[in-house]
């Protein structure tokens, strides 16, 4: 029985071991199949010939890859190795790549078939085989605060990390970079991890700095060659330093579409980096390329906005914060040299229906229409010979706009750039004498609000621009003392009333008693 049940074991752990095994041994990669899964669902980016040059190619940024070259950007085998490893393949392709055009296709194509394709992708550079080396992990270094301040002086230290990434992690570049293609690229926000190509997880941290990203100038800190190098250890405390830079507090949370400004007694605060902003909680949103109104700009920079405001019985205060890799001023030599050659303002702008929309629809959201027009506040960030300004921009459409002095509408705008991030403070009267044109905040109202952004090292100006949908501003009610005292007031007249009645019904009881009795 011993035997028997011995054998039962044996044959168990080994169906166990092929299934785990199962993926490479059920059916190995078919090229041809590959092909056609390719012509259908890849040749529209990555081309006929599999060199990046699809029909889509220049609507997209970062551009596809060009399956030629044979390299690839996010791998784990060693950063000397000539070859990705299929796994590296597979997951690109099965969960796809935050912040590029490339989709996770795990939904839609089999295991199978995204293993047929990585065969077929290889056939482009006439890959084959396996990779020799692979990333050395060591043991890892678990996250902590010993850890953490290691990291941060690895990262800062003879600027090995922060010559590319900023001070802050935030990627505001010092020079220009490009790969190896010539095509311009940018560093990684780190503070941003869900925009990480291959997850903000410490142990994928780790890879990147281990095997470096090939065809762009971020390097491997584990080439012995390298004057930079750093020990396993080492690149685990950078690793966790970078995993720390998170911004988890300016997260875009979609269940989040209203901006509520709470009522402050005294004066708003003027200044963007005034502490008083940190008690009011911000609202982050995604910004996207401005592609439905013509001229269409498919490759904006900036990505997010976070919104917060403050107002007291006068005026309502907004303070837009948006990362920013560059400042860029036009006539600025430094901002110059690291620009597109266009270079031009940074400005942001918010969105305001004239009116205060009676029910649920608001303008069209792409600055509004003859029928419903909306109010642009613009902030600009001035050049070498102008400051910084701000303007009412009067909007019927994208291609229909007029310019008006701010200072009569009493509307006020303040800028601050630091480490990667602009800050900009917008104030303005809750009213206006130009009720036909302004619109007029009350207190308890949703307001429909959006916004634009323009990024002037990416040659972004008029049309090209990054934008947001409408989303809702609320001038919150106050909630001081004058609820409790009207409810003290309505419970004293309530108390009044049933005194009173209490003493009517007493007498009307004692008056009908000496009549009976008299009777």
């Amino acid at each position: 029985m011993e035997s028997g049940m011995m054998k039962t074991i044996v044959m168990a752990a080994a169906t166990a071991g092929l299934l785990a095994l199962s993926p490479a041994l059920a059916q190995a990669a078919d090229a041809e199949k590959g092909e056609a899964v390719y012509q259908k669902r890849c040749l529209q980016c990555h081309g006929d010939e599999g060199d990046g040059l699809g029909p889509a190619a220049d609507y997209l940024n970062p551009p596809p890859r060009d399956f030629t070259l044979g390299l690839y950007k996010f791998i784990s085998s060693a950063f000397d190795a000539d070859l990705p490893n299929d796994a590296d393949l597979l997951r690109m392709i099965n969960d796809g790549m935050p912040g590029t055009a490339m989709p996770g296709w795990s939904d839609i194509l089999s295991e199978t078939e995204i293993q047929d394709v990585i065969a077929y992708i290889k056939t482009f550079a006439e890959l084959e085989g396996a990779p020799e080396g692979q990333v050395d992990f060591g043991t890892q270094v678990q996250s902590s605060p010993e850890s953490i301040a290691a990291g941060d002086k690895l990262f800062h230290d003879g600027e090995r990390c922060s010559e590319c990434h900023g001070v802050a992690g935030k990627g505001d570049a010092v020079k220009k970079l490009k790969n190896d293609n010539g095509e311009r690229t940018w560093p990684r926000n780190l503070t941003k991890p869900w925009t990480y190509r291959a997850s903000a997880d410490p142990k994928d941290i780790y890879t990147r700095i281990s095997a470096g990203i090939p065809t762009t100038q971020m390097p491997s800190f584990a080439d012995p060659k390298s004057k930079k190098k750093l020990s396993v250890e080492e690149r685990w405390h950078v690793a966790n330093y970078v995993a720390a830079l998170a911004k988890t507090g300016k997260v875009v949370r979609p269940e989040n579409t209203v901006i509520q400004a709470s009522r402050v007694e005294g004066e708003l605060p003027g200044s963007p980096d005034d502490a008083a902003w940190d008690l009011a909680p911000p609202s982050t949103f995604f910004m996207v390329p401005q592609i439905v109104g013509k001229e269409r700009f498919f490759k904006t920079a900036n990505d997010t906005v976070s919104v917060r405001a403050l107002y007291n019985d006068a005026k309502v205060a907004l303070h837009l914060e948006w990362d920013d890799r560059t400042k860029s001023i036009p006539g600025d030599d430094k901002a110059k040299s690291i620009a597109d050659e266009d270079l031009g303002e940074d400005a942001i702008a918010v969105q305001l229906p004239t009116t205060i929309p009676a029910g649920m629809e608001k303008p069209y959201f792409l600055m509004g229409n003859s029928v419903k027009p909306v109010n642009l506040w613009r902030w600009s960030s001035g050049t070498t010979e102008a400051p910084e300004s701000v303007a009412i921009l009067d909007a019927m459409g994208i291609n229909e706009q007029e310019a008006r002095d701010a200072t009569a509408a009493g509307l006020t705008a303040k800028g601050s750039y630091k480490d990667g991030t602009w800050r900009v403070v917008m104030t303005r009267p809750l009213t206006t004498e130009a009720v036909d044109k302004d619109l007029q905040f009350e207190e308890g109202r949703f307001v429909p609000i959006a916004f634009f952004a323009w990024d002037g090292s990416n040659s972004e100006v008029g049309t090209a621009s990054a934008m947001t949908t409408w989303y809702w501003l609320l001038l919150k009610p106050s909630t001081g003392a004058k609820p409790m005292i009207a409810g003290i007031i309505v419970a004293i007249l309530i108390g009044g009333l049933l005194f009173w009645w209490g003493r009517s019904a007493a007498a009307r009881v004692a008056s009908e008693g000496t009549s009976g009795g008299d009777a």
